[in-house]
């Protein structure tokens, strides 16, 4: 399991939760987010646990992750870096589906490892993004021609992995916590969650209507 994430520093993380919240109420919940995912990482049954961190590693670490600095650069060329380290099979995520369950990132990798070297999977967000990547083997140029942080992510992410030759077998639709209905919504869907238990103290009552 590959996770990829940024240290939880107001300012550099859940910027789109400001406002409602302050920099350091969002970075308060990228961080409950980034410990409810590691949990699940390390809860899960993946033999190698490794985490592409953009900055230092806090008390939301828990034991057992290889822990490897993201290269700088824009977002695809810091995946590639993340997955040429790690090589495969294995699933990529990051920090921004804390509902994600032991369960589900098995059910992932035993496709990945199930398959045969065209074999690939991707986990769409609500938002046209996309949660989880898995490939049975790094390759070169999948992250090439692939906008980030758009509405079409997802689809061209797949068709990119189609033009690679790859079969691609879809995972659960997931919702990033991105803004701050999201965040509600997530917290409501895993209400016993560090994330949830945050969203209640700093967002819950905030919203209008």
């Amino acid at each position: 399991m590959l996770v990829v994430a940024k240290e939880p520093v107001p300012g550099r993380v859940k910027t789109r939760l400001c406002p409602p919240l302050s920099p350091a109420q969002a970075a308060s919940v990228a961080a409950a987010a980034l410990a409810d995912t590691l949990e699940a990482v390390a809860r899960c049954g993946a033999d190698r646990r490794i985490l592409a961190l953009a900055g230092r590693p806090g008390p939301w670490l828990p034991a057992g992750f290889e822990v490897v600095p993201q290269v700088r650069g824009p977002l695809g060329l810091r995946l590639a870096a993340a997955w040429s380290h790690a090589g495969g099979p294995g699933v990529q995520i990051g920090m921004d589906t804390p509902q994600v369950t032991p369960s589900m990132l098995d059910a992932a990798l035993g496709l990945v490892a199930g398959g045969d070297s065209r074999t690939a999977v991707l986990g769409p967000a609500e938002d046209g993004g996309w949660w989880a990547l898995g490939l049975r083997r790094w390759r070169r140029g999948v992250f090439h021609g692939v906008p980030m942080s758009t509405a079409q992510t997802a689809a061209r992410q797949r068709d990119r992995l189609r033009a690679l030759g790859l079969a691609v077998t879809d995972l659960p639709v997931l919702r990033d916590v991105d803004t701050a209905d999201d965040a509600v919504a997530v917290a409501a869907a895993v209400p016993s969650s560090r994330t949830a238990d945050v969203v209640r103290s700093v967002l819950t009552g905030t919203q209008s209507g």
